[in-house]
This record gives C-alpha cells, sequence and structure tokens, in this order.
C-alpha cells in the first residue's frame, strides 16, 4: 500500500515534468536545464554529474530526448512506477496542446501574431541551448581532466565543421568512454606500485 508520503512524492514528481513540458519551447534540449535546475538545484533530488550522465544517456537513446530524460529520472528517483508517473507528466502537455492546436490549425497558421511569437520563441530556444552548453561544458572543464574537453572540442567539430553523423560521434564517445574506464579499473586493480 503507498503511503500518504509516497503519494506527495509521485505528486510532486508528477507536477513537476507537467509543467516543465508544459512551458517549454524549442524541443528537447530546452528541458535539460529546467530539469536540472528543478531537480538538482531546488529538490536536491539529483547529484550535477549524475544529472550531466543522464543527459547523455537520454540524447544517445532513440525517441524524443526530453521523454527520454525523463523517462531515467523517474527510473532513477522511484523506479518503475516513478518512470510512468514522469513519462505521463512529460508527453501530456503536449499532446494537450497539439490536440487543441489541431483544431485552430488554420486560424494559428495565418495569424500575423502568432507568427511573431514563434519568432521571439527561438530566439528564446538559442539562448536556453547556449545556456545548456556552457553549464555542462563548464563541469567538464572543472574536473582539469584533458580527454572529456578534447572529446568535447572535438565532437563539436566533426559536426559543424565536417558534417559528421551525430550517431558515428556518440558510437565514438562511447568506445572512447569504454575505454577509459576499462583502464582506469584495470589500473585500480593492480594497485601501487611497490
Amino acid at each position: 500500500m503507498i503511503l500518504k508520503k509516497d503519494l506527495k512524492f509521485y505528486w510532486k514528481l508528477f507536477s513537476s515534468t507537467f509543467t516543465l513540458s508544459a512551458f517549454t519551447f524549442g524541443g528537447g534540449f530546452v528541458i535539460i536545464p529546467l530539469m536540472r535546475k528543478k531537480f538538482v538545484e531546488e529538490y536536491h533530488w539529483i547529484e550535477e554529474d549524475e544529472m550531466l550522465d543522464m543527459t547523455a544517456i537520454a540524447q544517445s537513446s532513440p525517441g524524443a530526448i526530453a521523454v527520454n530524460a525523463s523517462i531515467i529520472i523517474g527510473y532513477r528517483l522511484a523506479g518503475v512506477l516513478g518512470a510512468l508517473v514522469t513519462i505521463l507528466g512529460t508527453v501530456l502537455p503536449p499532446l494537450i496542446i497539439l490536440t487543441a492546436i489541431s483544431y485552430f490549425y488554420a486560424a494559428f497558421r495565418d495569424n500575423l501574431t502568432v507568427q511573431a511569437l514563434m519568432r521571439g520563441m527561438q530566439a528564446g530556444v538559442a539562448a536556453v541551448i547556449i545556456d545548456v552548453v556552457y553549464t555542462m561544458g563548464r563541469s567538464i572543464i572543472k574536473e582539469k581532466n584533458i580527454l572529456p574537453i578534447l572529446v568535447m572540442i572535438t565532437a563539436f567539430a566533426a559536426v559543424y565543421f565536417f558534417n559528421v553523423n551525430v550517431m558515428i560521434i556518440i558510437f565514438a564517445a562511447g568506445v572512447i568512454g569504454c575505454g577509459t574506464i576499462y583502464l582506469q579499473t584495470s589500473q585500480g586493480k593492480k594497485g601501487p606500485a611497490k
């Protein structure tokens, strides 16, 4: 039987993801800094480094990054039920909004005010994405480990300048990460040199 305390927690989890999803414009990357502010800074449910890892997993998984991130956060905080609650909270707002817009699509499409509003939102979305890159990049640079910094710069250059497929970059970064972890664990098992 679920306790009242648990119901309050699940409601808080649902209402947080519902609110974030309802007021997020511009795609999945925009919701990540908002989730970070809510779950890392405000509620202190997740650590900064863990949020960075969850974002990487959400981005590399198939599907919408906002839904993937909410699944991972919900599962991390409350198991399968938490994941179901966060999925519902993330998916409901766009479903409701798109259903309403579909009834009035012609009026929205031709309305100059709506068009101007959408153009203004593009600038806001760009600012939020820059904030994500700055915040997460800063935490990587703070570690003073040269490999993640090189991977970050190389990945950016490969996509921006050479149009390399993102899947190739994700795969390469995964191989580098696995190799790094393997080397660290194998060195740790050997122990200090005598």
